[in-house]
C-alpha cells in the first residue's frame, strides 16, 4: 500500500510540476545538493531535472525516471514511465523504457516492451541485434539468433550490430 502511495504522490508531482514552474526557469543551484544527504541532493536534483524536461522532453524524463529506478526510488521512477506511457508517446519512448527494466534486471518488465517496440519497427538493425543481445543473454537463443538474422540481412556492415550481437555472445550486455 504504501508503494502504490508513493507512486500516486510521485505521479501527482510530475503532471503537476509544470504548470507550477512554468513561470521561472528551474535551476540546479548549489543550495539543492551542498551538504545535503547524497538521497536528498539526488531527489532535489531530479525535481529539478524533471521540471527542465518540460511537458514535451519525453527523453529526458525517461532518464530522469531512469535515476530515479536505478538509483532504489522506485516508485517515482515508475511514476514518470507510467505518465509518459499513459499519454501520447513515441515508439522510442517504450524502448527507453525497456532499457531501463533491462539495466535493472527486470526482464519479466523488459521483454514486453522491446517486444511492443520491435513489432512497430521491423527494420531497425540496431534495435534488433540489440534486443536480440538481452534475449540470448536470457538464455532464449533460438530468439535471438533470428533477431540476429534479422539484424544482418537489414544491415551487413553496422559495427554496433555486429557489436552488440558478439558481445551477447560473451555476456557483454549492449552498451546503451
Amino acid at each position: 500500500m504504501k508503494a502504490f502511495i508513493a507512486a500516486a504522490a510521485a505521479a501527482l508531482f510530475v503532471v503537476g510540476t509544470g504548470p507550477v514552474h512554468a513561470a521561472k526557469k528551474p535551476q540546479s543551484t548549489p543550495t539543492l545538493y551542498q551538504g545535503k544527504p547524497n538521497e536528498d541532493a539526488a531527489k532535489a536534483l531530479l525535481e529539478v531535472a524533471l521540471v527542465q524536461s518540460g511537458k514535451n522532453g519525453s527523453w529526458e524524463r525517461i532518464g530522469a525516471g531512469r535515476v530515479y529506478y536505478l538509483g532504489g526510488f522506485k516508485a517515482e521512477g515508475q511514476a514518470v514511465f507510467d505518465a509518459i506511457l499513459a499519454g501520447e508517446h513515441e515508439d522510442s519512448d517504450v524502448y527507453r523504457i525497456a532499457r531501463v527494466y533491462a539495466e535493472a534486471g527486470e526482464w519479466a518488465r523488459a521483454k514486453p516492451l522491446f517486444d511492443k517496440f520491435l513489432a512497430g519497427n521491423r527494420d531497425d538493425a540496431k534495435a534488433l541485434a540489440e534486443v536480440g543481445a538481452h534475449y540470448l543473454m536470457q538464455g532464449d537463443r533460438a530468439t535471438a539468433e533470428r533477431m540476429f538474422e534479422q539484424a544482418f540481412e537489414l544491415s551487413d556492415d553496422d559495427p554496433w550490430v555486429t557489436e552488440h550481437v558478439a558481445g551477447a555472445y560473451l555476456g557483454v550486455k549492449p552498451q546503451e
